[in-house]
């Protein structure tokens, strides 16, 4: 007797893109993503040791208190950790920290409170298209709370905020992705974009199932204000996007935009891929 054929059904996504998942500092506010590092900077800084900007936006885009966590993990602060304190750093220094770094953080935040250009036009043109609007964060509901009433002052609202507080699990973990889902009721999660400037939005993403839109110039890669940016030679500003555009793309981000500005090209590419069937 011939045995039965076997067959495997495949389905394709190509009902479009119904919602995008925004990032808050350094991707539709704080241009240059400043207001983390200084608080992080500062709550070392009254456990004596030292810790430069750059180190504090290593872990940036993760729940504050592991991005505490891993900050005195690297090597550098570890050792100046044992020097000052005779002890390794552990998890009695992170929570301690982190209880210091909240009230630092949250008097900090009004400071780099400003929309980054264009984003306000960016949400308008989502919305025109019928695109919902979530967002998440490594910020905590406290501190984003916070945020949020800034930036309802200037005209940005979100229809969704997740905080990696209301999650098992910040970034990369997708599960403010996933609860931003939940919350707007769209599925499937092909149907969703992550836009966001650091390393672990992109993976936020890319772990949810989505599409995802690297920020080059605005964020934490890059690391300036709108001011600095301006400021700087070309060559200086070719250099500092090439890196950045490479360590976004080296996540697996489906693309590398300079800023929100850029955003609906972006979309409407991704658009495309949907339509011919394309998946995250």
């Amino acid at each position: 007797m011939r045995p039965h054929a076997m067959f495997a059904n495949h389905r394709s996504y190509i009902g479009g893109i119904r919602a995008v998942i925004f990032d808050w500092a350094g991707t539709t506010m704080d241009f240059g993503c400043r207001a983390p590092p200084e608080a992080f900077c500062e709550v070392f800084r009254r456990h004596g040791v030292e810790v430069t900007t750059a180190e504090a936006r290593i872990p940036m885009g993760a729940h504050k208190r592991v991005h505490i966590q891993q900050i005195g993990a690297l090597p550098r602060v570890a050792d100046a950790w044992r020097r000052a304190h005779g002890r390794s750093f552990d998890e009695r220094d992170v929570d301690q920290l982190f209880e210091d770094f909240v009230p630092i953080q949250l008097e900090v935040l009004p400071k780099y409170a400003d929309l980054v250009p264009g984003a306000l036009e960016a949400v308008a043109a989502c919305r025109a298209k019928g695109l919902a609007i979530g967002s998440t964060t490594g910020y905590t509901l406290a501190m984003n709370t916070l945020l949020r009433d800034e930036a309802e002052r200037r005209g940005y609202v979100p229809d969704t905020m997740v905080c990696a507080d209301e999650v098992p699990a910040g970034r990369p973990a997708p599960w403010m992705c996933l609860e931003n889902a939940k919350r707007l009721g769209i599925y499937p999660m092909e149907a969703l974009i992550k836009v966001g400037d650091t390393l672990p939005d992109m993976l936020e993403g890319l772990d949810a199932g989505m599409w995802t839109i690297g920020l080059a110039v605005t964020g934490n890669e890059v690391g300036l204000s709108q001011g600095e940016w301006e400021a700087l030679p070309t060559a200086a500003k070719d250099a500092a996007r090439e890196r950045a555009y490479g360590r976004l793309y080296s996540t697996g981000a489906h693309l590398v935009i300079d800023g929100i500005w850029d955003v609906m090209a972006a979309i409407d590419e991704l658009e495309r891929r949907v339509a011919r069937g394309e998946r995250p």
